[in-house]
């Protein structure tokens, strides 16, 4: 039986597929619904594709094409598996380099360039780091077409009014930080296609803008456990997070402390930090 879970929508969507077939389960012919790449994340089966049999474990890529029919086999063990699956329109693979037509259905074995974006796109579904599944599932797209093309996507060129347009966007992010933003709205906002946004703010400033808005959220957030007597847990919503235990951990990674810790220290326990300087040495 395949479960599929949207982690995402937008001009991106990924899809969580988890499968619990086992070898004595039938296999049956699927068909791709639109060109796709499928991070293994868990398990392992057998991907069948255009006479040819590949072996999927953790860290493998499933590639589809729209059309291209395939089996997935499950002979191996009865402990299911599960993917991080990203699909990629006609348009956004002309503004990644790759032709459509040269797309190609096909099993990667796990490789170091698209390993630590998969984990990394699997630590943002998490909430374990600081990226947007949006932007790691770009990243991760263009680096797979990069790796088939034998190039490097080329550089954003970067002119004054483009400049501009990152500033302006990081502006709208700071004004707009308490709301749930996802990269296709700021692409929007700034008038460009959320490929080509990322790249340009990455450039311009330095951050991704899914860094920038968690990074603005624990800047206002500091200010508040700073200088109020609002609960963590109502700091945290008021910010824009979520998800509570989200918050301490990217607290805690851009702070060193808890957020109690860091409201404690602010009324004046400078021992804390010192004890994190101390531990720095």
């Amino acid at each position: 039986m395949i479960s599929t879970t949207a982690l995402h929508q937008g001009s991106i969507p990924v899809i969580d597929y988890r499968c619990d077939a086992g070898p004595s389960d039938p296999v049956f012919t699927e068909f791709h619904h639109g060109h796709s790449l499928s991070y293994v994340r868990r398990g392992s089966f057998g991907y069948r594709c255009g006479g040819r049999l590949f072996d999927m474990v953790a860290g493998s890529v499933l590639v589809g094409r729209a059309g291209d029919e395939f089996v997935c086999t499950h002979e191996h063990h009865a402990c299911g598996d599960e993917c991080l699956s990203i699909h990629l329109s006609p348009a956004l693979l002309d503004e990644l380099g790759m032709r459509e037509r040269d797309w190609r259905t096909t099993g990667l074995p796990p490789l170091p360039k698209l390993v630590v974006l998969g984990e990394l796109a699997q630590a943002a579904v998490e909430g374990g780091n600081a990226f947007g599944l949006d932007e790691l599932a770009l990243l991760f797209s263009a680096r797979y077409v990069a790796l088939a093309g034998g190039r490097e996507v080329g550089a954003v060129r970067v002119n004054g009014r483009d400049r501009r347009r990152a500033v302006e966007a990081a502006l709208w992010l700071e004004a707009n930080a308490r709301q749930a933003l996802a990269l296709d709205e700021s692409a929007r906002q700034a008038g460009l296609s959320p490929f080509h946004f990322l790249r340009l703010f990455g450039r311009v400033l330095g951050v991704t803008p899914h860094q920038y808005l968690v990074r603005t959220r624990l800047r206002h957030a500091a200010r508040l456990l700073a200088a109020g007597e609002q609960p963590v847990t109502e700091v945290a919503l008021e910010v824009g997070f979520a998800d509570l235990s989200n918050f301490v951990r990217s607290f805690h990674r851009a702070a060193g402390v808890s957020p109690r810790r860091f409201r404690q220290a602010a009324r004046g326990d400078r021992k804390i930090f010192q004890e994190r300087l101390a531990a720095a040495v």
